[in-house]
């Protein structure tokens, strides 16, 4: 599995990539800015939905940070390996960005849902079922108006993608990605619940 890559590149890559992950740049933003705990409001969570919900612009600037943040762990993972085995280190660190966000030691491992994370991270591994899983996003928000319906099938959709497209090199690699989805996935699982019963929030919607 690990061939020429030492061990310690893989420990070293998973650690930096979930402190990475673990900045709550959401929290953060609303804190310094705002002067409010964004946890207090909405869904209390602290992803770019629920921000957008405070201030659309930083929910728009929570978006960037997260997905730039998962992004900065591979780039940094690629740069650390390398040989026949260096888009399994990049998965290693996407996987731990995406760990780090949803499991911040910070605030209790009470984080966000991972969209915005998983979005970056998967960037430059498998950016062509990236490109796909984001169209698939898109149209089933506008088709429905429920950014959470989004978020899972897109998730869900996300290994189908990587693995008809191609865009993985090791077996391990779609574990990783797979895991990565089911946890996302699992992170939703009071907006599945919402959805189920009809009571889940719409965006987008005109009165009068």
């Amino acid at each position: 599995m690990h061939g020429s890559t030492p061990m310690s590149v893989y420990l070293i890559t998973a650690l930096a990539s979930y402190l990475l992950g673990t900045i709550p740049f959401g929290y953060l933003l609303v804190r310094v800015l705002r002067g409010e705990d964004v946890r207090s409001s909405g869904s209390g969570n602290i992803g770019a939905t629920n921000v957008a919900r405070m201030s659309p612009s930083l929910g728009v600037a929570t978006l960037v940070l997260d997905a730039g943040k998962g992004l900065a762990a591979v780039v940094l993972a690629r740069a650390l390996s390398g040989g026949e085995h260096q888009k399994l280190v990049m998965t290693v660190a996407a996987f731990c960005a995406i760990l780090g966000h949803l499991f911040p030691v910070w605030l209790k491992f009470h984080g966000g849902k991972g969209v915005a994370t998983s979005l970056g991270s998967f960037a430059l591994i498998a950016p062509k079922s990236i490109l796909c899983m984001v169209g698939l996003f898109l149209l089933i928000v506008a088709a429905t108006r429920y950014v959470s319906m989004g978020s899972v099938v897109a998730a869900a959709a996300f290994p189908v993608l990587v693995w008809v497209l191609h865009e993985y090199v090791e077996p391990v690699q779609l574990i990783l990605i797979a895991l990565g989805s089911v946890l996302v996935i699992w992170k939703h699982r009071q907006n599945i619940g919402r959805l189920l019963a009809g009571t889940e929030s719409k965006i987008w919607v005109k009165r009068g």
